[in-house]
């Protein structure tokens, strides 16, 4: 069953070009690169989260993370 997004397509697409360009413009390696995506996401929990929620949350990100990867093979 397909994810269903509370934001448009349009303003997730422009988020993701921003940050691809930046990684571009600085020529990223992808190990740092996702270095830095896992800490953003890191910091995000642990700063916005309710620290009751952060596991949960955590949990589902990587179980979504792995569902879009494993349909791409």
């Amino acid at each position: 069953m397909p994810i269903v997004s509370k934001y448009d397509q349009e303003r997730q697409d422009q988020l993701i070009d921003n940050i691809l360009d930046i990684f571009a413009k600085d020529k990223a390696p992808n190990d740092l690169a996702l270095m830095t995506l896992g800490n953003v996401v890191t910091h995000i929990l642990q700063e916005h989260v309710p620290a009751q929620k952060r596991q949960a949350i955590a949990t589902q990100f990587g179980q979504i993370l792995l569902q879009s990867v494993a349909k791409e093979q």
